[in-house]
Formats: C-alpha cells, structure tokens, sequence
C-alpha cells in the first residue's frame, strides 16, 4: 500500500463518529497505531480544530501515535503527565482554572496524584477518541497533522496565536513546579 493510500484511510478511520473514553478504553486493541482525540467546540474553545465529518458536533484537538494503543492511552495519556504531550498541554491550559499542581519526580515535571486523578475525569467528560491501527504509525502521523492541522500539535502547525497559546500552556507546566533539584 502506498502512502497516500495509508494516510488517506487513517483520517478515515480517525474521522469516524468518535467514542467516550470509556468505551475507547474498552475497545481500544493492543497494536501499534495512531489515535485522534476530539471535543465538543465549547470545550477549550480557543483551540478550533477541524471539524468531525461524521460527528461535527466535535472537533480535532491533537493526534498521536502508538506502539500499543491500549496501553498508550491508558497508562499514558488517561493517567501520567510526565508520559504524555497532550496531558502537559492540557494541563497547562487547565492550570489557572483548575489550580493543578505539579512536582518534579526524578526526571521529569508530573502532576501531583490528586490532580492526575482530577485531569483524568476531566478528560472522560470532555474528551473523545478515534483511533486506527497502522503497523507503523511514525510512518503516517506527519503526513496526517499537515493535513488535519490538530492544534495542539505544534509540530505540524503554522506560526500564529494558536501554536504561541499551545506553546505557553506547556511552558506553564513545567515552570509551575519551579526549578529542577540539584542531584
């Protein structure tokens, strides 16, 4: 299969009707593959994405890849910030709302266990998820943010107010657990 042909079906398969985190985390195989997390447009409402064409009551937000999406997703991305870009963003941008706290653990800023628990509830209300497996995810996912433009990934995304807020909501994350400790 070519390229074109690989990414044309992933946004087909991560443009689908999206599911609850619940019932992703249920479903979600134990395969390599790339994952595409969406919310209402009055979520978060500074970050427009593209809308869902099966469900437009959504919108993009950030689009990963995976070796093992069910563990990705559940051990990551619904439960360490230190292990997950869109956790970091999301809790940077939730920061002056919810008043999360972080820490340094040894090699990395985290949220403190209270607050991981409260962003992952957050996330199960707000947030959904599609997903599709691709034996090798790397190969797509570039190819897959220029032409989804998802923003809260950086990479792909044109300079402007959108990447800068990104940007800074990240920045916010790690400065809130003040310096890194000596040793």
């Amino acid at each position: 299969m070519s390229e074109e042909t690989a990414v044309r079906r992933a946004i087909a398969a991560l443009s689908d009707s999206p599911h609850s985190l619940s019932e992703a985390t249920a479903a979600l195989p134990g395969t390599a593959g790339l994952c595409a997390w969406w919310a209402a447009p009055d979520v978060l409402p500074s970050f427009p994405g593209p809308a869902n064409s099966a469900d437009p009551g959504h919108r993009l937000l950030y689009v990963g890849k995976a070796t093992r999406l069910r563990s990705r997703i559940t051990s990551d991305h619904l439960r360490q910030s230190g292990s997950s870009t869109l956790r970091r963003t999301l809790a940077g941008l939730l920061m002056p709302a919810e008043d999360y706290r972080t820490a340094w653990t040894a090699d990395r800023v985290a949220l403190v266990p209270e607050d991981e628990e409260r962003l992952t509830v957050w996330m199960h209300k707000h947030l959904a998820l599609t997903w599709t497996e691709h034996p090798d995810p790397s190969a797509v996912r570039d190819s897959l943010i220029s032409r989804l433009c998802p923003p809260f990934n950086v990479g792909g995304a044109q300079p402007g107010a959108v990447r800068d807020a990104v940007e800074e909501a990240r920045s916010r994350y790690y400065r809130s657990a003040g310096p890194r400790p000596a040793g």
